[in-house]
This record gives structure tokens, C-alpha cells and sequence, in this order.
């Protein structure tokens, strides 16, 4: 069973950036399609970005494109979420889950990480 370990939140004033890491335990990483998802305060955990297994291909959510970007390093068996001109509404915890699919499907993830809090003062 893959652990995944969310880190690199934190207060941050709008407009700027910060850059989240997810590490993953054991040695299957590099076969896991990996994705990135936050939840505010009483709403549904949204779906932010995914990379394919190899890193070949990224899809993101319309909220965030070209502002987050998804990347992942297979030796150290991390993925990485940069995220620039932040904005208060991005104010959340944040989440790895792995997926057998590349897909913006929240249901079709698991082993969820603890997550990583984010707040961006206006």
C-alpha cells in the first residue's frame, strides 16, 4: 500500500507562489498516475491536475490552468504542484491521490495523503 505525504503549504499574499510536494512510499511509483486536488471550507474536494505515469501528459482543471503546474520526478518519487499569482480563492487544503486512469474523476483516485494547507492573504 502506497503512503503519500503532502508538504510544502503555507500563508503566502496574493499574486504570490508556492510550490507543493507529494513523496510517495514504495518502489511502484513510477507506474502510479498521479493527481492534485484541494477542498475549502464546506465545499467538495476539487480536482486541480493530473500526470500520467511518465509524465507525458497533464490535464488541469479550467480554475488553474496556467497558473499550477503539475510535475513529477521519478527518483525521488515525488510529484510537485507549483502554483503561481495566487489568490485568495485559492485558500484550501490540498491533496495527492494516485490513479489507474488519467482522469479529472475524483472517485477514481485513492490512497489520499494527509494534505497541505494552504491560505493566501488578500
Amino acid at each position: 500500500q502506497v503512503q503519500l505525504v503532502e508538504s510544502g503549504g503555507g500563508l503566502v499574499q496574493a499574486g504570490g507562489s508556492l510550490r507543493l510536494s507529494c513523496t510517495a512510499s514504495g518502489s511502484r511509483f513510477t507506474r502510479y498516475t498521479m493527481g492534485w486536488f484541494r477542498q475549502a471550507p464546506g465545499k467538495a474536494r476539487e480536482f486541480l491536475a493530473v500526470v500520467r505515469w511518465d509524465g507525458r501528459t497533464t490535464l488541469y482543471a479550467e480554475s488553474v490552468k496556467g497558473r499550477f503546474t503539475i510535475s513529477r520526478d521519478g527518483d525521488k518519487n515525488t510529484i510537485y504542484l507549483q502554483m503561481n499569482s495566487l489568490k485568495p480563492e485559492d485558500t484550501a487544503v490540498y491533496y495527492c491521490a494516485k490513479t489507474s486512469l488519467l482522469t479529472r474523476n475524483t472517485d477514481e483516485y485513492n490512497s489520499w495523503g494527509q494534505g497541505t494547507q494552504v491560505t493566501v492573504s488578500s
